[in-house]
């Protein structure tokens, strides 16, 4: 919801997801600045990062090779810029790691050059070809 006031200045409402409660909290912005109306401080900090830099969680999987299955999932270290997001996924449709690999393992270190990082959220093993492993037991 926004719409512009009779000053100029522009009203929105953000839906506050830091807690529970979902919070509605009113922005304005207009030639004095921000102004944040509703909500806790730590949903005001979450409303005038979504207005000014919107980051996002990503998550998704990668190619792994070697795994005992063919996709690694994996996430952001940190919220990463919205607007970059679909230059993330470029790199990531052509990314691939080895097996095996840990869970919290960070696999890419400043994605993009954001200081965010990839990590690994599930430990894939490396999958035993044919005639490796207990010989002779």
């Amino acid at each position: 919801m926004s719409f512009v006031g009779k000053d100029t200045s522009t009203f929105s409402e953000v839906f506050c997801i830091v807690c529970p409660l979902g919070c509605r909290i009113g922005v304005e912005q207009g030639s004095d600045g921000l102004i944040l109306r509703g909500g806790c401080s730590r949903g005001q900090e979450y409303a005038r990062q979504e207005v000014t830099s919107p980051c996002r969680v990503v998550t998704t999987t990668v190619r792994i090779r070697g795994g005992e299955i063919p996709r690694l999932p994996v996430r952001t270290s940190a919220p990463f810029p919205r607007e970059r997001i679909f230059e993330l996924m470029e790199f990531l449709r052509t990314f691939e790691v080895a097996a095996p690999v840990r869970r919290g393992e960070v696999l890419v270190e400043d994605l993009l050059g954001t200081g965010v990082h990839l990590v690994a959220t599930r430990t894939i093993r490396r999958l035993e070809k044919e005639g490796e492993g207990s010989e002779g037991a």
